[in-house]
């Protein structure tokens, strides 16, 4: 399923490095899924919790099954250390199905489809971003059985689908105009005048049915400190972690080459070349000389 081959490892390094949170992601989804054919758009179209699936099969496939996780408690400020198995997260994670989700909330029904990934990065441009997120992913309203009026006083507050945290935390851009093109589906009025007649009651109510409709689209760790006992909860974000561990791959790897071309003369293609075990060999061979 995923790329393996230390060149085209590189490489996607080497395009990663001066990209944003986003960008690296995408690269990294385009590692995991070659068959795509480089097709950006396919792969922004799938909904969050298949990208952190596909993520974490990529990881297992190149790094192994043995995650190591470091974590600060809340209360005490003590360190915690510890391994999680990559094979049993992917396992549990559940690709959410394509249909529109739809929820009944105090006479309210709304229609929504679960956000993907092209959500977030754009939901990520506004200066409200949890209310652009809705505005992309809320299809129709209905209350009473009348459909929602087209236009309404702005006002948004309360509950947001699962994955906006997201989007805020990696770079919400302050003062985008209201109306500013954000890829609202076809049919849904712009500037969130749908999400802007919902009550937060419906909002939550939407937010935990996205949450159950596409759990891996947040994978959140509920761990208790061994010192006070306390648990600490932290979201694992499968794309930080995978790239954080890719650059530090990379890095080491480009030294052994230094050494090995340093020492014998062979070209780096030829260097890579090599299995992992013979370019280890033959880094002790240098370092015993």
């Amino acid at each position: 399923m995923a790329i393996t081959q230390a060149t085209e490892l590189l490489a996607t390094w080497e395009a990663g490095l001066d990209r944003t949170f986003d960008g690296r992601a995408l690269l990294l989804h385009h590692a995991a899924r070659p068959d795509t054919g480089g097709d950006s758009e396919a792969l922004l179209s799938l909904p969050v919790g298949a990208r952190e699936a596909d993520l974490f099969a990529l990881r297992r496939s190149l790094f192994g099954e043995r995650m190591q996780v470091r974590l600060e408690c809340e209360s005490c400020g003590a360190d915690m250390e510890f391994d999680l198995d990559a094979g049993e997260f992917a396992r549990s994670l559940r690709v959410p199905e394509a249909a529109p989700v739809r929820i009944a909330e105090d006479g309210w029904v709304v229609e929504f489809r679960v956000p993907n990934v092209a959500d977030l990065t754009a939901a990520a441009r506004h200066a409200d971003a949890r209310r652009a997120l809705l505005a992309r992913c809320v299809v129709s309203v209905v209350r009473d059985g009348e459909v929602a009026p087209g236009r309404v006083p702005r006002g948004v507050a309360g509950g947001v689908p699962r994955g906006v945290a997201d989007a805020a935390r990696h770079g919400v851009a302050d003062g985008v105009p209201h109306g500013a093109d954000d890829g609202v589906p076809p049919g849904v009025p712009r500037g969130g005048a749908l999400v802007d007649v919902l009550p937060p009651s419906v909002q939550r109510r939407i937010a935990e049915a996205a949450e159950a409709a596409d759990p891996a689209a947040d994978v959140t760790l509920n761990i208790n400190c061994p010192e006070c006992g306390t648990a600490t909860r932290a979201e694992l974000d499968i794309a930080s972690y995978l790239w954080t561990e890719l650059d530090a791959w990379a890095r080491d790897l480009l030294l052994d080459v230094h050494l090995l071309a340093t020492a014998y003369g062979w070209s780096e293609p030829e260097i890579l070349a090599l299995s992992p075990l013979r370019r280890r060999y033959y880094l002790e061979l240098c370092a015993d000389v």
